[in-house]
């Protein structure tokens, strides 16, 4: 059976929900996929429930695909070029409403094309709202991120990979993702991690080699140069705000800060060590001259080059389709 789209129809015999799961809260992809379907149905706005999956970021963000009744073969939808702009701004909201506030804005584009120039509008005027308050916060990470410094155990083998750099930020939005490769960038000569209750994201220099090589095996990337400093970014889970150290903390509570998301079985190990009776670990058998490599402890994957690399992509400005 059809969809009723005939809004007085709908108003007398209101049809059930369909819900529809993004991959992750800022799946932008993946909304524009389900809304490209949704309006190709002709379902209203008002017919759509939007859900984010709860996955913790583990690796690099990555767009999803949509789970709900729209078909992926869907045709573009011609949108003003602000448009777009705008959805990339307000799908970093915390708002849970941003979805169902964009898909709107986006049927009534399409059936209302007088909407764009209508600033006053409500729609219009909370959805550039949010994208001002997301703007404001994404600023507000920039100036007020303070890094300590901590010498892990990667500073103790490579010293001259200089030490980690450490710092926790609470944002109102989910903007980690978007504003990581401008550090990535700022500080590229540097390791450093950023953890937020949201997600945390850590960073190791990648030098003009290795540069080129992610170059080549990430499309986003194209726009760096070869000589460019470039960093790899590495995405996980959020960090628990109990446990956040206050500004003053000492160097040793950063680093298990930093440990619990990153390095969790490296912070376990060392409590164990600390806790073992001295004797104990002077009878353990040590590693004789000549032992295999694949004995030694290694420190793979954190060298440059180890993860991918991530960068907060966005639509051309010249883009006309959703």
């Amino acid at each position: 059976m059809g969809v009723m789209n005939d809004l007085l129809t709908n108003d007398l015999f209101p049809q059930a929900t369909l819900p529809v799961t993004l991959q992750g809260q800022i799946d932008l992809e993946g909304f524009r996929r389900a809304a490209r379907g949704l309006l190709a149905q002709n379902i209203l706005p008002g017919q759509v429930s939007w859900h984010c999956s709860t996955t913790p970021a583990e690796g690099l963000p990555s767009a999803g695909t949509a789970q709900g009744p729209a078909p992926s073969d869907a045709p573009a939808v011609a949108v003003p070029p602000e448009f777009l702009a705008l959805c990339q701004a307000v799908i970093l909201h915390s708002n849970p409403q941003r979805f169902s506030l964009l898909y709107r804005l986006l049927w009534r584009l399409v059936h209302e094309p007088e909407l764009r120039h209508n600033q006053l509008d409500a729609d219009v005027a909370l959805a550039r709202q949010m994208a001002e308050e997301v703007r404001h916060d994404m600023q507000k990470m920039k100036a007020q991120l303070r890094f300590h410094s901590v010498q892990d155990d990667l500073f103790k083998t490579r010293p001259q990979g200089g030490p980690l750099h450490v710092a926790w930020f609470e944002p109102e939005h989910h903007i980690v993702e978007a504003v990581a490769p401008l550090f990535g960038r700022r500080f590229a000569h540097m390791r450093w991690a950023i953890l937020t209750p949201q997600c945390s994201v850590e960073a190791d220099y990648l030098g003009p080699q290795n540069a080129r090589h992610a170059v080549q095996a990430d499309a986003g990337l194209a726009a760096v140069q070869p000589h460019e400093a470039l960093a790899a970014l590495r995405f996980r889970r959020g960090a628990d705000k109990g446990t956040a150290p206050s500004a003053d903390a000492s160097e040793q509570r950063w680093l298990t800060f930093y440990e619990q998301v990153f390095h969790p079985d490296r912070l376990r190990r060392r409590m164990m060590q600390k806790e073992q009776p001295r004797h104990s670990r002077k009878s353990r058998p040590r590693a004789t001259p000549g032992a295999p490599a694949g004995a030694r402890k290694s420190h793979a994957g954190r060298g440059p080059g180890a993860a991918g690399t991530s960068g907060a992509s966005q639509a051309p400005n010249h883009s006309l389709s959703l």
